[in-house]
């Protein structure tokens, strides 16, 4: 089983979940890792999973202006042109693996409406990845973050039951 865990981050934390989605996908398949800003424009066509993540900002995935905003809040990562929601627009898919999608939310406001996984879920769809095997938010302190306590290992049992459930049911993709 091949996987893809294409992801954004501004301060990290994103960077941080996404590795360890990575490492428990990875007890079960190839994995490759990749920050959006070097993401294939196509995907590959023996790819069986493919997995998205991204922090939320203003209710959805991130914008070139709510990128540059975290940049004048102190984030050293990620490229203001190019975010999760400019990459999925333009995504070429050839052959619909597996999808599923994650966010980072601050823990504080967690009764406001909207998430990056589900935004990119939608745009998934509407590049023709079909219906979105599991979401999942994970929660960091602050803006800068730094993650709750037992994020990391969250993201990486999220991973394995992902892998899990691809290679359980290859058949039903």
């Amino acid at each position: 089983m091949k996987a893809l865990v294409v992801y954004e981050s501004m301060f990290g934390n994103t960077a941080t979940v996404a590795e360890a989605v990575a490492k428990g996908i990875g007890t079960a398949a190839q994995v490759e890792l990749v920050e959006v800003g070097a993401a294939p424009a196509s995907l590959p066509v023996d790819l069986d999973l493919l997995v998205v993540g991204g922090p939320t900002h203003a209710f959805s995935l991130s914008r070139p202006q709510t990128r540059g905003e975290a940049h004048s809040q102190g984030a050293r990562l990620g490229d203001e042109s190019q975010g999760l929601r400019e990459w999925l627009g333009a995504l070429e898919v050839r052959r619909v693996p597996a999808f599923a999608t994650f966010d980072t939310r601050i823990s504080k406001v967690r009764h406001l409406p909207g998430s990056a996984a589900k935004k990119a879920a939608r745009l998934g769809r509407e590049r023709g990845l079909g219906k979105v095997l599991d979401h999942r938010s994970f929660w960091v302190t602050d803006t800068p973050g730094p993650l709750e306590a037992g994020e990391p290992e969250h993201a990486q049992e999220w991973g394995s039951l992902l892998a899990g459930w691809v290679a359980a049911a290859p058949a039903a993709r």
